[in-house]
């Protein structure tokens, strides 16, 4: 004989678990309060909790930003925080695409100092960069350089000015929203 089930048969979160999944709620919400508007939209989230966030920023009171940040993390509960963490990760240089791409800025820096073949290529795959402020950035950098390894000490402007051209011609890679998580969802169904 079948024995009938019983919905507390049935196991569920544990009450512990669900308060510790809140608190990470609320935690990430906080910070995502120390973030600007701005910083933060291209995650796209939910225009109830981009007002949260706002207000969170302007609130002084001790209890009220306590209260505020519980408030935050309600409405965190209606959104993937998947992509939030790896935005924010990408956004504190954390990600490893992003660390990929900065090593990639690093990579071709170093050619361009040393192989004029790489700079003709860099010209001929952006061919909108400013070929006289490049080929002048290079030099001074050689020259940044030079002046390290002989011992005076030179600031090496010139040196972060060129990484600074190269990382605005190389794109890079997208870091996810949550419209790319919600699309996702929606392909499964």
């Amino acid at each position: 004989m079948a024995k009938p089930q019983h919905d507390d048969e049935i196991e569920g979160v544990s009450k512990s678990q669900l308060k510790r999944e809140a608190a990470a709620l609320q935690e990430l919400g906080a910070t995502l309060m120390t973030y600007s508007a701005k910083q933060l939209a291209p995650l796209n989230l939910p225009e109830k909790l981009v007002d949260a966030l706002n207000e969170g920023r302007r609130i002084t009171a001790n209890g009220a930003t306590a209260r505020h940040k519980q408030y935050i993390g309600k409405l965190m509960r209606d959104v993937d925080p998947a992509p939030i963490y790896a935005f924010l990760d990408a956004l504190n240089g954390d990600s490893d695409k992003h660390t990929a791409w900065l090593h990639q800025v690093e990579r071709l820096r170093e050619k361009l100092l040393v192989d004029s073949k790489a700079v003709e290529q860099f010209i001929a795959d952006f061919p909108d960069v400013d070929i006289q402020h490049l080929r002048q950035l290079i030099r001074n950098a050689i020259k940044e350089r030079q002046a390290q390894e002989s011992g005076k000490h030179m600031p090496p402007k010139a040196f972060r000015e060129l990484f600074q051209l190269i990382k605005s011609h190389i794109k890079e890679p997208a870091l996810p929203s949550l419209s790319d998580s919600n699309d996702a969802e929606d392909d499964e169904e």
